[in-house]
């Protein structure tokens, strides 16, 4: 595999995520209790032994890079590498135009290393891919450029790239996020083929279609747009069917499993997912592990035995160095660090970490950021109307509440 590179687009703004991402990027994002957003597709590569990553940031990236430094230090093996790539402006006085603009500044470390093949990932989707399997089906197609598709409803179509494919699995039509009168698949007139904005290019196509885009002064310069629609009249591009991706030690119910958390509703969604009885998205595969970095914290803590005073977690995750004192969490996801006091009850929750809930607080259906401590007797999620005062709610009535929030000791005001 050392003739392939990957480059990770991890530079989201991720603005329907806010207040999540008001001091990071949308992949620097905290998930799952232990994990950050850009780990998913980290371990995909990783567990794939495709280890010529290159990461390629923009938008508040000091947490992500930092996130980087601490989780993903690969050393001593020639030739691997996770390396950062902060947006420096190389090719004129201008960030990032695009998805494939992000790709044409960086041209030179592909000219560097001479792969054969590239691999442009997303860094923001909760998602387990052994990529080899793809790479594969790149191969025997002899494809120019290969696209990871999957099923989704006709209601979505606006948020996706959407694609027509004949039975050989070439790509024979595109529509990038139409907004109207989206191509369904054969058969299935609720459903639409979905681009999941993962692609692998033969490299000297790469090369040649990015430079050509830089000189075309009407384009926007990203792959949806530009890039794809330019390659597919040359009958060279493939689609590859995800739900066709198998590994080791998963369920069938767990085939296809995608998510892009890119609003707060689906964020939640994709968090709750974890913790269901016959979890669709399974972190606890032995035989594809999900690296990360949390600080060295003591065992998780669950204190007092006493009449109404036990504390308790049920169908819940609670990471390390969290303390459940005489309180009880339900149907809940707790980062590492947070201290639940006594006759509280957290119930449909996530919580990122190192969080303080007072006594006595009731809090429902919540998201809840790091550093954040609410002051004993808080009720949050009980009455949708009083919480909009304060909060921010998402579209789904979910609340959520900033890092670094302290809410409750002096105006109530959530800041």
């Amino acid at each position: 595999m050392s003739g392939v590179l990957t480059m990770i687009l991890a530079g989201g703004e991720g603005t329907r995520l806010a207040p999540l991402t008001g001091v990071r990027a949308k992949p620097a994002v905290l998930f799952g209790g232990n994990y950050r957003i850009i780990d998913f597709v980290l371990n995909n590569f990783v567990n794939s032994d495709l280890l010529q990553i290159f990461v390629i940031t923009q938008f508040k990236s000091h947490s992500l890079m930092k996130h980087l430094s601490r989780a993903w230090r690969v050393g001593g093996i020639t030739n691997r590498f996770i390396d950062p790539i902060p947006a420096q402006m190389q090719t004129g006085k201008h960030w990032y135009l695009g998805t494939a603009d992000a790709i044409y500044q960086n041209l030179h470390l592909i000219e560097g290393l001479d792969p054969e093949h590239i691999c442009v990932f997303g860094g923001d989707h909760i998602y387990k891919m052994d990529v080899r399997q793809m790479l594969d089906f790149h191969r025997k197609k002899q494809a120019k450029l290969t696209v990871a598709a999957i099923p989704v409803p006709v209601s979505q179509a606006h948020e996706f790239g959407i694609i027509e494919v004949d039975a050989d699995g070439r790509m024979i039509g595109f529509q990038e996020k139409p907004k109207q009168d989206p191509k369904t698949i054969p058969g299935r007139p609720d459903m639409v083929l979905a681009s999941m904005g993962n692609y692998i290019f033969e490299a000297k196509c790469l090369v040649k279609v990015l430079n050509d885009d830089a000189d075309n002064p009407d384009s926007k310069h990203d792959f949806g747009h530009n890039i794809i629609p330019g390659l597919v009249p040359g009958g060279e591009v493939f689609v590859y069917d995800f739900s066709t991706n198998k590994i080791r030690g998963e369920s069938e119910s767990s085939s296809g499993y995608w998510r892009d958390v890119g609003t707060l509703d689906s964020y939640y969604e994709a968090n709750m997912d974890l913790i269901s009885i016959d979890p669709p998205f399974d972190v606890y595969n032995r035989y594809w592990p999900l690296r990360s970095y949390t600080p060295p914290m003591p065992p998780a803590k669950f204190v007092h035995d006493q009449a109404n005073r036990t504390g308790q977690a049920i169908s819940s995750m609670v990471a390390a160095g969290c303390i459940v004192s005489g309180s009880i969490v339900y149907q809940s996801i707790l980062g590492y660090n947070v201290h639940v006091h006594s006759h509280s009850y957290i119930e449909k929750c996530v919580l990122m970490g190192n969080n303080d809930i007072g006594r006595g607080c009731r809090i429902r259906r919540a998201i809840i950021d790091k550093d954040v401590k609410i002051a004993p007797g808080t009720v949050i999620g009980e009455d949708i109307e009083a919480d909009r005062k304060r909060f921010h709610i998402s579209p789904g009535g979910v609340v959520v509440i900033p890092k670094g929030a302290k809410v409750g000791f002096d105006d109530d005001s959530g800041s």
